[in-house]
């Protein structure tokens, strides 16, 4: 049987003049509309907007859980497997080709672009969170911030930061580099899905699922970038004391910063985005990358100098080697929901005439049994110990089910709605490497350094609310703000100006890194492929996500019943990142089909980037 030379005639059609020269005129339109109606949405009709994209979040995560945990855990094997084969051994370019980034500016671009906002917030707030509520804990298996959970808490920690993170990110960056520079295809989403789609992705159908990567773009980015404002607005109230940057805080809860804080934070930020992404991949990006890089050592140092390190330092060792140990079940093990009717069948004779009192409390995975017990009244209230006892652990599924599609899903929604622009700028750096230096250089390295702000920053945290240090004001504190509570513990006082205002310039440069980097790959995406994309465009899909972002913040302080402005952001993210998801999975399929007919390609001494009208293989 012969072997065909691979599908490459891929053609996005732009426009030869006018306002969209070298643009792909339905991408752009359709992005843009999607882009624009969202924006009017969440201003003219604010509450009715929260509350939708709550009620669609919901459903979503209600009936494809599953679907998001099985998806990562696949993605996530099915790279190291590539990466072991003599698959790994393929050159993303000819066998001559040269590398353009010197390997610390590659690794800075992919660190900053990838998970420095994320780790800014999440470093110490992670592990901290996640010491007072993890699936340990919510099946009743350690008691809350007890030395107990510790262990379970980096667990779960080092799972949403690590391996399975970056094989998001790495499944779309590979699949897009391998077809741009070994087939010499367009460095767009259309082209990994080829082998499966083969004329077809020169249709409609390659339009929508380049608007896809459009779309979970933007929200993954504005998610990324409203958690990163928030804690800029923390970081500069730290420094400077300006009371209308943080809002009124109700009795008992941490202060959070203000709509007026965050808005103008934002447009800030995003103006000097724009600015950046102006000059583009090779200049702006790179500086600020480097910079990134050399800010977040200073700042792992201040932490090791005057923190917990030995604790951190045992922390890291212990954590990775549970989450290796834990990898299969951690990769694959997902949780459906409870529903009424099945958790009444599964409660004593006793308490089933009262299971729809119970069965609110004993299903909530952000309370206690102590908050269950004590909230009862009636009838269930009047029940035994034993029985209250055997009705929370009838609804340990819905608890462990709330918790995963609160922590674990949002997060691998989060890193896929990012991931079109996360891979495709790895994509961009990567000419030259290999596949296997590709794998292991974006998933296994970053990882390890992400493992490190985790158990060095959150390890320092949790060290002194456990010793009595902190006594509780880590715990109290917004998650934007919690880096700066820790810092205050350990940093003496002559100094701690000095590092927060270094925090406050980190956050600013990975706020201006991500977001222009996002900028450019949407104008990647919406150019066919072209690197090198028109200035006015730049401009405008700047000023689109900073509308996004503001929008949807603004709608969320509007909403009476959201108690987080970012909520919104959150639900969009999450139901936008699911159609991606799938677009993900379809890379994978058409991947393993590329490599595996390449490998006889290569056997029958054929050219693998040879272009052939041929149907799709």
């Amino acid at each position: 049987m012969s072997v065909k030379p691979p599908f490459t005639d891929l053609e996005i059609n732009t426009q030869d003049s006018g306002f969209y020269e070298g643009y792909s005129l339905p991408i752009a339109l359709l992005s843009k509309i999607t882009m624009v109606a969202l924006v009017l949405w969440a201003i003219i009709w604010p509450i009715g907007a929260t509350q939708t994209l709550d009620a669609w979040n919901w459903a979503t995560l209600q009936d494809f859980n599953a679907f998001y945990i099985i998806s990562v855990g696949f993605f996530a094997f099915f790279l190291f497997v590539v990466a072991l084969l003599p698959t790994g051994k393929r050159k993303l370019g000819g066998p001559d080709t040269k590398t353009e980034f010197t390997t610390f500016s590659w690794f800075a671009m992919m660190f900053g672009a990838g998970l420095g906002v994320g780790l800014m917030v999440f470093a110490t707030a992670e592990p901290v969170g996640l010491w007072g509520s993890n699936p340990v804990i919510v099946a009743q298996g350690a008691d809350p911030n007890s030395a107990e959970a510790v262990q379970s808490a980096f667990r779960y920690a080092l799972l949403h930061f690590g391996f399975h993170a970056w094989a998001i990110y790495v499944i779309t960056g590979l699949s897009l580099a391998y077809y741009a520079y070994t087939r010499d295809m367009p460095l767009t989403i259309r082209s990994a899905l080829t082998p499966l789609l083969g004329r077809f992705a020169n249709g409609f159908l390659g339009h929508v699922v380049d608007v896809l990567g459009v779309v979970a773009t933007i929200l993954g980015v504005a998610v990324t970038i409203g958690y990163g404002v928030s804690q800029f607005v923390d970081g500069v109230y730290n420094v400077t004391g300006m009371e209308w940057l943080m809002g009124t805080a109700a009795e008992g809860e941490a202060a959070k910063p203000s709509t007026v804080g965050l808005i103008t934070a934002l447009s800030i930020i995003m103006g000097m985005s724009i600015l950046s992404a102006v000059s583009g991949v090779g200049r702006g990006i790179k500086y600020l990358s480097n910079l990134n890089l050399v800010l977040s050592l200073l700042l792992l140092l201040t932490f090791i100098v005057f923190g917990s390190f030995l604790f951190s330092l045992t922390t890291y060792g212990t954590a990775l080697a549970d989450y290796v140990w834990n990898f299969i079940p951690l990769s694959f093990e997902a949780y459906s929901p409870l529903d009424e009717a099945s958790f009444a069948a599964a409660l004593p004779a006793e308490a089933q005439p009262v299971a729809g009192s119970l069965y609110s409390g004993a299903t909530n995975a952000w309370g206690s049994y102590d908050s269950f017990a004590s909230g009862l009244d009636g009838d269930a209230a009047a029940l035994a110990p034993a029985t209250l006892a055997a009705a929370y652990e009838a609804g340990t599924q819905g608890r462990l089910f709330g918790w995963q599609s609160g922590w674990t899903t949002f997060y691998w929604a989060w890193w896929i709605a990012f991931s079109p622009f996360v891979g495709l700028f790895l994509a961009r750096i990567s000419k030259g490497r290999t596949v296997r230096e590709f794998i292991f250089g974006c998933v296994i390295a970053p990882a390890l350094v992400c493992f490190a702000w985790l158990t060095i920053l959150g390890g320092t945290a949790v060290n002194n609310e456990l010793q009595g240090v902190a006594d509780g004001a880590i715990i109290a504190a917004s998650n934007t703000n919690k880096l700066f509570v820790s810092l205050q513990m350990i940093v003496p006082e002559w100094l701690l100006g000095a590092v927060i205002i270094m925090c406050v310039v980190l956050i600013m440069t990975f706020l201006v890194t991500s977001a222009d980097s996002g900028i450019l790959v949407m104008n990647t995406i919406m150019s066919g492929g072209e690197q090198e994309t028109g200035v006015k465009h730049r401009i405008i899909w700047g000023l689109i996500l900073t509308f996004v972002i503001g929008s949807l913040i603004v709608a969320g302080a509007i909403d009476p019943n959201n108690a987080d402005p970012l909520a919104p952001l959150q639900d969009a993210m999450i139901v936008g990142a699911l159609p991606f998801t799938m677009v993900m999975v379809l890379m994978a399929i058409a991947l393993i089909k590329a490599l595996v007919n390449d490998g006889r390609r290569v056997k029958a001494g054929m050219t693998i980037g040879e272009t052939d009208p041929q149907p799709a293989e």
